[in-house]
């Protein structure tokens, strides 16, 4: 084919490959073990997999309605209203998606506009940014305050402004694995009281909680529910990321927005999965203990690198842990991954593209959603540096 030529001015000029799948195609040409990319090595739940069957088989398989399945909607608010206290209407507060990116994509598509400005928490999934560049908005990147990871209130107040739209918290927190406080929802709160401030609340990780923490649910907050979008993703919750399927609860008023652009962007998603959901949810038992089952992973992976050269990181919840390399190298933290996956056979996730702006902080994010074979080769051989 012959080159075509034309002035084609990018959208998205610096964006480029997802680090993801820079190291998952790393981690297959070296043959490393991919603690990267955030996906489970284990099988998911066999009577999920044969109540998709028999939906697939019962002749569930056209379009879902938009919005998607009407019983499950009423799971997912079932769920809601049992974990949070809070009633969502399943009728015109919950939207199905093809996952929690889509959710999210569609969020920022259907509020910012030109010249908006959106504040981010970073670092911040690499989702975020290119939507909201994608829609004209403007990123105002705050950074988390290490150790923990914590945000400085101060530092958000100073950024809200009259062009301020929307503000995006994840909890827990993808790459560090921290977590919002009831008084870090307190602050949000009144931050946004009395304004147009429209909250995007990324809560994918909301049952993978360690330690005997909550999790704090914008739902929780009457005042922030009342403006905030809920992502939620039951590829996260049921170890099933390849389904992408996602939820979005919000007002009656968001939601109406939210599913303009939903209808356009994929219309509906998979009808035999979402049926299959709706039965999987009517037991909490299936969604409930995965604290537990987490921070046990997470704890094999920590006691298996105690006697390494890597500083340890508070993990609080989702599958990830992060690790600090300062006393091994002082590489760039993305040359140092890449050294990493070829000369000691593990890929790791650098913090770095998670940011706005350049930063080289020596970290690197670890997924513990293995098999304890698979940490534990993957520990052996990081002691081994």
């Amino acid at each position: 084919m012959t080159d075509f030529t034309i002035d084609l001015p990018s959208k998205l000029p610096h964006a480029g490959t997802s680090i993801f799948a820079i190291m998952s195609k790393m981690a297959l040409e070296h043959n490393a073990i991919n603690l990267s990319q955030g996906f489970p090595d284990f099988p998911i739940s066999e009577t999920l997999i044969d109540r998709v069957h028999y939906y697939m088989k019962q002749g569930y398989n056209q379009y879902a309605p938009m919005p998607g399945v009407p019983v499950l909607r009423k799971a997912i608010t079932a769920k809601a209203l049992s974990t949070y206290g809070l009633a969502y209407d399943a009728e015109t507060e919950i939207t199905v998606t093809a996952g929690a990116t889509q959710a999210l994509f569609t969020a920022i598509t259907a509020f910012v506009h030109r010249g908006d400005e959106v504040i981010i928490f970073e670092p911040a999934y690499d989702s975020y940014a290119p939507a909201i560049e994608a829609c004209g908005g403007l990123v105002r990147g705050i950074s988390l305050n290490l150790p923990d990871f914590h945000i400085n209130w101060r530092e958000v107040e100073a950024a809200i402004g009259p062009k301020t739209k929307m503000i995006i918290i994840n909890s827990p927190h993808n790459p560090s694995g921290s977590l919002l406080s009831a008084d870090d929802m307190d602050a949000l709160e009144k931050l946004t009281r009395n304004t147009g401030i429209v909250i995007l609340s990324d809560e994918v990780y909301e049952h993978l909680v360690f330690d005997g923490l909550t999790h704090q649910s914008v739902c929780l907050n009457p005042s922030l529910a009342s403006r905030s979008l809920v992502v939620g993703s039951f590829g996260k919750t049921f170890h099933a990321t390849g389904w992408k399927t996602g939820f979005v609860m919000a007002p009656a008023v968001l939601t109406r927005e939210f599913r303009k652009f939903h209808q356009f962007v994929v219309f509906a998603s998979n009808t035999p999965i979402q049926h299959a959901l709706a039965d999987f949810l009517a037991d909490p038992v299936n969604y409930r203990d995965l604290g537990s089952f987490y921070s046990a992973k997470r704890d094999y992976f920590v006691q298996g690198i105690r006697n390494s050269l890597f500083d340890i990181y508070p993990s609080k919840g989702t599958y990830f842990q992060v690790l600090g390399y300062s006393r091994i190298s002082q590489l760039p933290e993305m040359e140092f991954a890449a050294w990493l996956v070829k000369e000691h056979g593990v890929a790791a996730i650098p913090l770095a593209p998670f940011y706005s702006k350049p930063a080289n902080q020596q970290l690197l994010r670890f997924c513990f959603a293995k098999t304890e074979q698979t940490l534990s080769q993957a520990t052996e051989r990081l002691c081994r540096i």
